[in-house]
């Protein structure tokens, strides 16, 4: 990849899990600090991609003492902030772009039409946005039947989506959010480099779950930190290599900098993979952590 340290490099991170540390796994001591400093560079674009919304990623920037972010990419790709400090200020350029995928109805009138599906059971209300529409479901329904099921109601009503499923290991529950066939992740980040002008030798992206598995297998440069569970290590393997993506997926495996790989050290491991220059700007950062 680049080693151009003189090149803007855009940095997009998932947060459970990725970069804040609520997982089962440890995290390496001075680790976010680390990211912190890398943050403060002034040659890196800071991204945070998420499935909370905005209210939720200002409480983990708070709880969790993450650096501010240039983007906010919330809600699966649903919404995209530019942010100034604390000031955010949606795009409604994305907002034009994403809503013809549901053909001009809203997240309540696709809750009509799926209102009949036993399996799902809609998550609360702070949880759903304008175009994301959220549900949970039992482990042990057979959830690819009811995603098919779902998506062939959703196209004879003429409405395009993208169903994202994921799994709150926590919580042991399914999640499954409803899109805009647009609005993903994937689709949130492209349309960021897009109009920020970043290409996607100087683009990483990093994430550890289901709902960032888009992005992984992808060609744009991915991280899987380290506390991923194995089956998502594996399939993202899988995945990638059938893809032809796989020069484009980084597992961290703990080593670098003397750290584990879990979290923001896997994240720090995985961009000094993609761009190895960037290596003697984090040796330098430790030294002064």
């Amino acid at each position: 990849m680049s080693n151009d340290t003189n090149a803007r490099l855009l940095v997009c991170t998932d947060l459970d899990r990725t970069l804040i540390p609520n997982g089962a796994e440890p995290e390496s001591p001075k680790a976010r600090e680390m990211f912190h400093a890398l943050a403060a560079l002034p040659d890196i674009t800071l991204a945070y991609v998420s499935g909370r919304d905005q209210g939720l990623v200002r409480e983990a920037i708070h709880t969790y003492d993450l650096p501010l972010p240039d983007f906010v990419l919330g809600d699966v790709g649903s919404s995209i902030y530019a942010c100034n400090g604390l000031d955010w200020q949606q795009w409604e350029a994305w907002e034009s772009h994403i809503a013809p995928d549901w053909a001009g109805r809203n997240r309540e009138a696709l809750a009509v039409l799926l209102q009949d599906f036993p399996a799902l059971r809609l998550q609360e209300a702070a949880k759903q946005n304008t175009h994301k529409l959220s549900y949970y479901l039992d482990l042990a329904i057979k959830h690819q039947r009811v995603l098919d099921e779902v998506q062939m109601r959703l196209s004879a009503n003429g409405i395009h989506a993208s169903l994202i499923w994921s799994i709150d290991e926590p919580a042991n529950m399914g999640l499954l959010d409803i899109l805009p066939a647009r609005a993903s992740k994937r689709h949130a980040i492209e349309f960021l480099m897009e109009k920020q002008g970043f290409a996607r030798e100087n683009t990483v992206f990093s994430g550890d779950s289901g709902n960032d598995l888009p992005v992984l297998i992808s060609p744009i440069p991915a991280i899987l930190v380290n506390n991923a569970s194995p089956e998502l290590k594996a399939e993202a393997v899988q995945l990638a290599n059938k893809a032809g993506t796989a020069a484009a997926l980084y597992l961290a495996q703990g080593g670098f900098l003397g750290m584990n790989g879990h979290y923001a050290a896997g994240i720090l491991e995985g961009i000094a993979h993609y761009h190895p220059s960037i290596t003697a700007r984090l040796t330098a950062l430790e030294n002064g952590v």
